[in-house]
């Protein structure tokens, strides 16, 4: 009876031994999911407007945040403040001196007025890193000049008594190809061509976070490249202007923008096409039509979802 009460024992305390070995592998998984789940993505309309000086819409900028990171595209005028205030609505990650990351479009002004104040007030607001910043050939050039053109401020704050860092104010400036260009923990950004007018260079941008698929239009007119690098992605933010205040417009002013933008119908077109899940309107040109004309003249050929994007928005 001794070996087979021994044996008996032995089972029973090896039992709890497995049940805890397999609740452990369990609540390893759980806890891998939970990490998966907390990186979440937010995308934040900085600024959604145009070169025309609508106080209610600040120089075009969007904010990829993820894991509390903000990734930038574009710096058109007002992207700090409008950041802050993002920041006061409870995205913590626009918290100004963690703005170190932007990927630029183009060089057109209304998307680069704001290029000087993303270097300079968040250093000043204690930024320690250098501001990393992606964009077309030129940038380089934009960068070197607006650091020579603010030398004396940069001087004086650092040398003038002010409690500073030598290291907030510098930028490591890159210039793009089509392609990955840029990889972390959170995302994995990929720059496609686009075609904006006489520009050499102008991009799009595709972000895959681990929740969502991302992709920014910038400035361009209809672009397979944007098709192809949404294709059912979540968001797809992407630059349109009214056909109904565009017939109104003079001759010299429609021979432009048909060259340089995208219409409402050739949108529908485009997303009907790329299938996201959600479409964002953003450097809008409503020409006298409102934000609900311009939904319907989309909505006439595209049975998605679609939104009328507004400074400050939050897309979870």
């Amino acid at each position: 009876m001794r070996p087979f009460l021994l044996g008996f024992l032995l089972i029973a305390l090896l039992i709890p031994v497995a049940d805890n070995a397999s609740s452990n592998g369990e609540g390893a998984k759980q806890t891998a999911k939970q990490t998966a789940v907390e990186k979440k993505t937010q995308v934040v309309l900085l600024g959604t407007g145009t070169p025309n000086a609508d106080p209610e819409r600040s120089g075009p900028a969007v904010a990829v945040v993820v894991n509390d990171t903000p990734y930038l595209i574009d710096c058109g005028p007002g992207v700090v403040r409008r950041a802050a205030a993002a920041f006061q609505k409870g995205v913590a990650g626009l918290k100004v001196d963690k703005l170190k990351i932007a990927f630029v479009t183009h060089l057109h002004s209304d998307h680069t007025t704001g290029y000087a104040d993303l270097i300079l007030t968040p250093w000043t607001l204690e930024r320690q890193a250098p501001l990393q910043v992606y964009g077309p050939k030129g940038i380089k050039a934009m960068t070197a000049n607006l650091l020579k053109a603010y030398r004396e401020d940069i001087h004086i704050r650092l040398q003038g008594g002010e409690p500073s860092n030598h290291t907030g104010y510098k930028v490591l400036a890159h210039e793009i190809k089509p392609g990955v260009i840029y990889q972390d923990e959170n995302v994995t950004v990929k720059a496609f061509a686009v075609q904006h007018g006489k520009w050499r260079e102008a991009y799009g941008y595709r972000f895959e976070t681990p929740d969502k698929i991302i992709v920014i239009s910038g400035d361009c007119v209809p672009s397979a490249s944007v098709i192809e690098n949404c294709r059912g992605c979540d968001v797809l933010i992407h630059e349109v202007y009214s056909t109904v205040g565009f017939a109104k417009r003079p001759p010299e002013w429609q021979n432009y923008h048909s060259k340089y933008h995208t219409s409402s119908r050739q949108l529908a077109e485009i997303a009907t096409q790329a299938q996201p899940k959600l479409l964002v309107l953003y450097h809008q040109l409503f020409w006298g039509t409102s934000e609900a004309d311009l939904l319907k003249e989309v909505a006439q050929y595209y049975q998605g979802r679609v939104v009328s994007g507004r400074d400050l928005d939050i897309y979870p």
